[in-house]
């Protein structure tokens, strides 16, 4: 098939991308240019998504793919100018759109968020959600629903992550010594390799599947606990844990954005508990936590930059020393 790519050369984008060479599909990239990864043999067409399209005109492509895709003015842009030019619309949504993430089992059904200003484009902690389910709103408006597929990851992880989310409690086991731990050794969590995102993504997109799709995992339920613990053995830190309750961290506000990233406590921690029995019937597979973990680590060596994420050593040490006490009285 060919396939367009709007982005393609960053984190999600890049494994798709390779997903697709490997499947033996042929590859366009449009972007802004400004990011080397372009595999050999790719067509790249340079322009703006946000009023750059011109490039775009007068070709055709079995697919779009986009990955980017944050304002809803910004997604109308390339759904119409495409519309005529490609069978079918993949947009990588988030399981951010759902209006209530206190909710554990949501499926693709459930009631979305909306913004007080629709019209913001402002993309931030409060709006991103919303935003994301208005772009999903152009999408359909323009493909309707038996041309478009709307995928709704959750927390995506593994190499290339610039996030650090997920790589952060990598890093950390592998340092060793006292690690907090948040919240209780049995709370669930939710997280994709981008690479399985990557691989259920182009088996719809072979299949010219459409629809709506949460796309989380791993496909077991996997508790905190389980994945502090394989980090330790793939890591093979000497690290030992100290879960730390919920409320004491917050007491502490430990819960400030990227400080303990992946940790949802109080009402919303049902974004680690999000139905995914419509992907795993349609083929989601996921791989072994430890081999996510092995490759991210591998990979994350080898960067030379800080962590974007994660709590900093001493005042990790802090709070953990105000927990003893705590404990102790």
């Amino acid at each position: 098939m060919r396939l367009l790519f709007i982005g393609g050369t960053e984190f999600v984008g890049r494994h798709m991308v390779d997903a697709a060479l490997a499947r033996g599909h042929e590859v366009t990239l449009f972007n802004r240019g400004t990011n080397p990864n372009v595999p050999a043999g790719v067509e790249r067409i340079t322009g703006d998504r946000d009023g750059g399209l011109d490039a775009l005109r007068s070709r055709t492509w079995d697919v779009v793919i986009d990955t980017p895709g944050y304002v809803p003015r910004v997604v109308r842009q390339s759904a119409e100018l495409l519309a005529g030019a490609v069978e079918r619309y993949v947009f990588i949504s988030t399981i951010s759109v759902y209006g209530d993430l206190t909710t554990p089992g949501m499926n693709e059904t459930a009631r979305l968020a909306t913004l007080d200003d629709p019209t913001t484009e402002t993309v931030n902690s409060r709006t991103y959600g919303g935003l994301k389910a208005l772009c999903e709103q152009e999408v359909r408006r323009v493909y309707g629903d038996a041309r478009s597929l709307i995928l709704r990851p959750g927390y995506i992880v593994g190499p290339y992550d610039p996030t650090d989310r997920f790589t952060y409690w990598i890093i950390r086991a592998a340092r060793g010594g006292e690690m907090l731990a948040p919240g209780s050794e049995g709370s669930p969590l939710q997280f994709i390799d981008a690479r399985d995102l990557a691989e259920f993504a182009l088996r719809l997109i072979e299949w010219r599947a459409a629809g709506t799709y949460n796309v989380t995992g791993p496909t077991r339920p996997l508790t905190w606990g389980e994945f502090l613990e394989t980090a330790r053995r793939v890591t093979g830190g000497q690290t030992f844990f100290t879960w730390v309750p919920d409320e004491f961290l917050l007491e502490r506000e430990v819960g400030r954005p990227g400080q303990l990233p992946l940790w949802v406590p109080g009402p919303a921690a049902g974004v680690h508990s999000v139905s995914i029995e419509k992907a795993v019937r349609d083929g989601l597979q996921t791989r072994p936590l430890g081999e996510t973990i092995a490759d991210t680590l591998e990979w994350r060596q080898a960067v030379d930059r800080p962590l974007e994420a994660g709590i900093d050593p001493d005042r990790e040490a802090e709070v953990l020393a105000a927990w003893h006490e705590r404990e102790e009285h």
